[in-house]
């Protein structure tokens, strides 16, 4: 077999076609528009499929730039941190307590399902981890995070690759079962009736139309397609902060290793971004541009999977296809069951309540987007839902990666 190696240059290049291949797909087959499957993943399985059929015929791979690739990671990982405004988690009050306890105990039953399946089909728990909250309640980011330390420190072949395919999998079936499941709450419980008038909706539009630069109800990551309005003078502030982010993770990490309190790269610079925002914000007064780390944010997110998929070796997941699916039927159901039975009851059996469990679904086996899409089907038909809005791009977007990367590593050092 002949492998390629790509520097830093080529595998930007490979990426930035991906992602126009991707963007081209989406646009041209209403199946994936229509669940908001992200550019990078459809443009990066193409790839990777290609390069499937070319190893087997042929005997070529190629292998794109690891430090470019952990370069974007990171910087997508600090925008999370640099997004979570603390002042805002008064707003959230005790719904947004419950909430993460809610979604922190899921994660735990979501690992145990994982790994007591992957016991009993005879492969290493670990690989259920992968298929556990690794990858659906972290997504394709926190998948390509962790793949990596699986691969070099636990020795787990194809970690990445199996972290893809499952967080992909998670991302489509996380869009398909959160709508439907808030529906069939609402119905059964008479919760609410579908909105007849859109005099609601057109107000929305037309405030959003009248005040396009209004920060005030500024979710990162909501609207990714949305025009950012940033200008030269924020974008290098705004890189200056990343800047200081990456170096705070990488002098943990170095400071950290071997301790109790040792964690991943990508946590320290999450942590690192949460930190700073809120010394400057909070303490300096200091204005942070939410715009530009927004657009920084989705950026470096989109390059960062466009790589990683493009680095896919699908051959070896061969072995492992059969047990994946088991592992991820029955993480399905779990969800479906978790939503309906825990989330929906714990915050309250109303109308929010179902909205936040579609949610759930969303964020549970795929990602924040898909969860603020899953809520976007319902309260445009059923009529907004101010809380659950509030809730779960703050517990989304932030909060789920600190708790299940506690989790993560609490289970790692139990094994290792």
């Amino acid at each position: 077999m002949m492998e390629f190696t790509f520097n830093a240059f080529y595998t930007l290049i490979a990426a930035v076609i991906v992602l126009l291949l991707g963007r081209f797909l989406v646009n041209k087959i209403d199946f994936l528009k229509k669940y908001n499957i992200p550019e990078p993943v459809a443009g990066g399985l193409v790839a990777a499929i290609v390069s499937l059929i070319v190893h087997n015929l042929w005997g070529y791979s190629i292998t794109t730039s690891s430090e470019l690739q952990t370069s974007f990671m990171l910087v997508f990982f600090a925008s999370i941190g640099l997004s979570a405004n603390f002042a805002k988690l008064k707003e959230g009050g005790m719904g947004l307590v419950i909430f993460l306890i809610c979604v922190a105990s899921f994660i735990i039953v979501q690992n145990f399902v994982g790994m007591s399946l992957a016991t009993v089909l005879g492969i290493d728990p670990l690989i259920g981890l992968i298929a556990g909250s690794i990858t659906l309640t972290g997504g394709h980011g926190t998948a390509g995070a962790w793949g990596e330390i699986l691969e070099v420190e636990h020795g787990i072949q194809g970690a990445l690759a199996l972290g893809m395919a499952s967080a992909t999998f998670g991302l489509i079936i996380g869009g398909l079962i959160g709508g439907p499941l808030a529906k069939l709450l609402i119905n059964k419980h008479q919760l609410s009736s579908p909105v007849t008038n859109s005099v609601e909706k057109d107000t929305r539009d037309a405030n959003a139309i009248a005040n396009p630069n209004d920060q005030g109800e500024f979710v990162p990551f909501e609207n990714r397609n949305q025009v950012r309005l940033i200008t030269a003078d924020n974008a290098i502030t705004t890189l200056g902060l990343f800047a200081a982010c990456l170096a705070f993770a990488e002098f943990m990490t170095g400071y950290s290793k071997g301790t109790w309190f040792e964690l991943p790269t990508f946590v320290w610079a999450l942590g690192g971004g949460v930190i700073l925002r809120n010394i400057l914000e909070g303490l300096m007064k200091v204005e942070i541009f939410d715009r530009a780390i927004d657009v920084f944010g989705n950026a470096s997110l989109s390059l960062y999977l466009a790589m990683a998929l493009l680095s896919l070796k699908l051959w070896q997941l061969a072995d492992l296809a059969g047990p994946l699916v088991v592992i991820l039927t029955a993480q399905t159901l779990t969800m479906a069951l978790y939503a309906a039975f825990i989330t929906f009851r714990v915050m309250g059996k109303n109308y929010d309540a179902a909205v936040l469990a579609a949610g759930h679904c969303g964020f549970g086996m795929g990602a924040t987007p898909t969860a603020v899409a899953n809520m976007q089907a319902i309260t445009n038909m059923y009529g907004p839902s101010h809380k659950a809005f509030l809730i779960v791009p703050l517990c989304g977007a932030f909060f789920v990666d600190l708790i299940n990367a506690t989790v993560i590593q609490m289970i790692l050092k139990f094994f290792a």
